[in-house]
């Protein structure tokens, strides 16, 4: 790594750093961004491992900065495929009741739509047949025209590639390792630099690097491992993706079926703790330490949180191959075992806990000074988010570089919505 000073160091190359780096060099034209990714390529992690949904902003509570920057970064991605010319599948997507529990949570994401401004479109069991033939409802359902499908390795390279062109320095291969001494001061696996301001949107590591600067002194993130099954291109044709209706308390939207750009259809995922933050498979990037901490921590929730109790239980049953693919079969027809009999690249969700209160923390939250900002909580669905996700973030770290010399932590004004 040949730079040695920069004005913005941005910590971490998923789509939130990518986008965030994009941001400041728009708004700091004639500064110097520079953006660490400890892998050798961008968006290897959760961005790359991300379902490729385009989501519409109908889960959040009415209102919530949350569904607005959803609902926006929906028009805003969706643009930016059209015009740089990337896959996009404009499917939509399908909420189904699997029985009649599920009608007051579907009457409440009706109401959650039209309050955020999200078109949706109250179908009947027969209507929805017309959109999608395979799929089942208990007397009706809802359909979001919105909700589409991108590819997320193609976005994350468009990115890097508009940022190059901006003249934001991009080093892969180059881990954050700690804090160094001096003046904006900081050690990489590369050696060291002098940052005048550190952005960090570290993902899994996102609290490590916090902690460094005095933040995140309440928050620890806690990853969950997600597995999906895949079919062959072709096994079971789908038309748009089908959703059942989420349990509005549970940070995940439970066993859905995705159709792909491809033609091949996933289902999933499953939502199981993981020991270690990069727990995708085997002992990869295992360290004793961080799982006897991360053990801890998930006893610990499972102790104080009712619902993360029945969510682990139900994990533990239905997680399963069996278990996932008798789920999708209550949401569609034609659901074979011989159909599905690939896994998919796991994914890892980074989801913030709260050691004070005990409990997973459900929205987007960051912290931050007029030396360094830290997004803690980039949950989904911060893929959708991202474009607007920057602009807003790119605010609140100008209103911290010209404000006093801390603020305490924030966060997006989604209390109580939907995860």
């Amino acid at each position: 790594m040949a730079i040695q000073t920069t004005d913005f160091l941005v910590v971490g190359g998923g789509i939130v750093g990518l986008t965030l780096a994009l941001e400041l060099k728009r708004r700091h034209t004639d500064s110097s961004v520079t953006l660490l990714e400890k892998e050798l390529a961008c968006g290897l992690h959760a961005s790359g491992r991300n379902s490729g949904v385009l989501h519409a902003g109908f889960y959040y509570s009415a209102n919530s900065l949350k569904a607005q920057l959803t609902r926006d970064g929906n028009t805003q991605l969706a643009a930016y495929c059209t015009e740089r010319g990337l896959p996009l599948s404009r499917c939509g997507k399908l909420v189904v009741a699997t029985s009649a529990e599920d009608l007051e949570g579907l009457e409440e994401l009706q109401r959650r739509g039209v309050a955020n401004g999200v078109r949706l479109e109250a179908l009947s069991a027969a209507e929805i047949r017309r959109i999608e033939p395979r799929a089942r409802t208990h007397e009706w359902a809802l359909f979001s025209p919105s909700t589409a499908t991108l590819a997320p390795a193609v976005v994350v390279a468009s990115l890097v590639a508009d940022a190059l062109r901006a003249g934001i320095v991009i080093c892969t291969g180059v881990a954050y390792r700690k804090r160094g001494r001096g003046e904006g001061g900081v050690l990489t696996s590369a050696g060291p630099l002098a940052a005048g301001y550190v952005v960090n949107a570290a993902g899994l590591y996102a609290d490590r690097v916090a902690r460094d600067y005095g933040f995140s002194e309440r928050y620890r993130i806690l990853p969950f491992r997600g597995h999906y099954l895949v079919s062959e291109p072709g096994a079971l044709p789908m038309r748009t993706h089908v959703y059942p209706v989420p349990k509005l308390a549970n940070p995940f939207l439970g066993v859905h079926i995705t159709r792909r750009l491809d033609g091949s259809v996933k289902i999933g995922p499953t939502a199981t703790a993981a020991l270690w933050r990069e727990h995708y498979g085997g002992f990869g990037g295992f360290a004793l330490s961080e799982c006897l901490a991360i053990a801890g921590r998930e006893l610990a929730l499972l102790a104080r949180d009712r619902t993360f109790r029945r969510l682990a239980a139900e994990e533990l049953v239905s997680g399963t191959r069996q278990g996932i693919l008798r789920r999708a079969a209550a949401l569609v027809d034609g659901v074979r075992p011989d159909a599905f009999r690939q896994w998919g690249s796991p994914g890892i969700r980074a989801q913030l806990y709260d050691l004070r209160a005990h409990k997973l923390e459900m929205d987007f939250r960051y912290e931050g000074d007029d030396r360094s900002f830290h997004v803690l909580n980039a949950v989904s669905p911060a893929f959708t988010c991202a474009l607007p996700l920057a602009t807003y973030l790119g605010q609140r770290i100008d209103e911290r570089l010209s404000g006093p010399a801390r603020i305490e932590e924030a966060s997006l004004n989604a209390a109580g919505a939907a995860p």
